[in-house]
């Protein structure tokens, strides 16, 4: 019985051992192996491509819950999904660098990886937290949609939105659980959100706007609802809000009809 006893002993320190590793190490090597991934993401041909999206999936899903821990329903779920969403948009936005850029490139992917993950491990509570939570969701948005136009010819546009509103509808509900929602009320908002940032990104399809004016005015979209959205909550007028965000939308407007492409 002592021998057992001790062996569960042995068993049970080395997983502490093993977990305090992982939560040292874990907040560099994570991102320092979704980096490599979506370097070699951006040389490859489109098989290969999905299955580093694949990989990208699995170890930014499973490393994000070794290091954030078990989920709770008082901080939302979307925080464990967003590196995953980040790293396939990064892959994506990446091979429409031009030849040579990537070894430049590829620290940069990894710094903005470690800078997705720092953000949620110390959570998005405070006034700087918020400020970074808010810009990478907006870039992650951007690089997202720059991704799929390059990806996708024209004439799949539709196949572009569906899979635009898959990436951004995570982005979408982080937002909305970051502003307080959790649960059913985090994925009306989100849901909602996700609906006006799709109904912009189909109007810009069909204007055939060149790059990268498209992908910034989508990102531009999400932009102003979540901050509309969070001067709302705030407390803000309502005058001034519609005057603040309703000009931002004026300017995308009018940007979008001078640079679209007049059709055959």
């Amino acid at each position: 019985m002592s021998a057992v006893a001790d062996g569960r002993r042995m068993l049970r320190a080395g997983r502490l051992r093993s977990a305090r590793a992982i939560k040292r190490a874990g907040p560099l090597a994570l991102p320092l192996m979704l980096a490599a991934l979506v370097a070699a993401g951006w040389a490859v041909d489109p098989v290969a491509l999905a299955i580093v999206l694949a990989l990208e999936l699995a170890l930014a899903g499973l490393g994000t819950a070794a290091l954030l821990g078990a989920a709770r329903p008082s901080i939302g779920y979307a925080r464990y999904a967003i590196l995953a969403v980040v790293a396939v948009s990064v892959t994506l936005a990446g091979r429409q660098l031009p030849a040579g850029i990537g070894p430049l490139a590829a620290p940069m992917a990894w710094a903005f990886l470690w800078w997705t993950l720092n953000t949620e491990r110390k959570g998005a509570t405070k006034p700087s937290g918020r400020l970074a939570l808010d810009l990478f969701l907006v870039l992650t948005v951007f690089a997202a949609a720059t991704g799929l136009a390059g990806l996708l010819p024209e004439e799949l546009w539709l196949l572009e939105l569906v899979l635009l509103g898959i990436l951004t509808s995570v982005a979408c509900l982080r937002a909305a659980e970051a502003r307080g929602a959790l649960g059913v009320p985090a994925v009306g908002h989100g849901a909602l959100h996700l609906l006006v940032v799709l109904q912009v990104a189909a109007a810009l399809f069909l204007l055939d706007l060149p790059q990268p004016v498209g992908p910034a005015l989508i990102a531009l979209t999400f932009h102003s609802w979540s901050g509309a959205a969070d001067a709302l909550e705030s407390g803000t007028s309502d005058r001034a809000v519609v005057l603040e965000y309703g000009s931002l939308a004026a300017i995308g407007a009018i940007v979008a009809l001078f640079l679209s492409r007049p059709g055959p």
